[in-house]
């Protein structure tokens, strides 16, 4: 299957909720024992199952959330409990769900008026929480049709920071502002994986393969990258 040219481990699942069984459990055995365990959630349908999954009674009871230490990838500037907040989705589905305590969850305030202010205040709470790089045990990543992952969009200037762990995003769709985490540090990940699904990503994903997209700059300098694809969305590719 040409999937198997994916940079990284492909994991094909048959189905979104069976995507986001199988990245549940990848979860729970990387978060088990663990002192502190820091986590970048994505937005999206597909993470959302993921989400559910997590606080469903097949997994909620076995998990030390106690420990969890929760980040996003990225956020539109709206209100947190805005319809397009990525905030709100992971808070409904799942840390409204689940014993996480309140301090360990570090949203985006992409409400504020100064979002360049707002992704620096984020730049060094991921420096004070995970060093310098940050370096988060799992970070969630979908894929956009464009290619795009996280607020990593074509030909932004978002794509060329170095020098910092978040920065402003800029969508070609509204909310266009948002902020995102940087390529430094998802390559600085333990764990990356990518969620993807439907045939609608056969173009992005075949970019990834070619290397001519933003989601193929993702390739973890010391950790591991997945991607856990339903059947359309690997047979789109073969």
């Amino acid at each position: 299957m040409s999937a198997g040219r994916l940079p990284g481990e492909v994991h094909v699942l048959t189905d979104p909720i069976s995507v986001a069984a199988a990245v549940a459990e990848w979860i729970t055995t990387r978060c088990v024992g663990r002192a502190g365990f820091r986590i970048a959630c994505a937005g999206g349908s597909t993470p959302q199952f993921l989400y559910e999954a997590l606080a469903s009674s097949t997994f909620r009871d076995g998990i030390e959330w106690e420990r969890w230490h929760v980040f996003f990838g990225d956020e539109r500037a709206v209100p947190p409990d805005d319809a397009a907040s990525n905030f709100r989705l992971v808070h409904d589905s799942l840390l409204a769900r689940v014993p996480i305590p309140a301090p360990q969850v570090h949203r985006m305030e992409a409400e504020r008026a100064d979002l360049d202010s707002a992704a620096a205040d984020y730049s060094r709470l991921l420096e004070a929480e995970a060093g310098a790089p940050p370096r988060l045990d799992v970070v969630l990543l979908g894929l956009g049709t464009d290619g795009h992952t996280a607020s990593l969009f074509p030909g932004t200037p978002a794509l060329d920071i170095t020098d910092a762990w978040a920065g402003r995003g800029l969508a070609p769709v509204a909310p266009c502002d948002r902020i995102t985490l940087t390529l430094p540090v998802l390559n600085a990940a333990a764990h990356v994986a990518f969620l993807v699904t439907g045939a609608s990503k056969a173009h992005a994903l075949r970019g990834v393969i070619d290397g001519n997209v933003p989601a193929a700059r993702v390739r973890p300098h010391d950790g591991d990258l997945h991607w856990f694809l339903d059947s359309t969305a690997a047979h789109s590719i073969d």
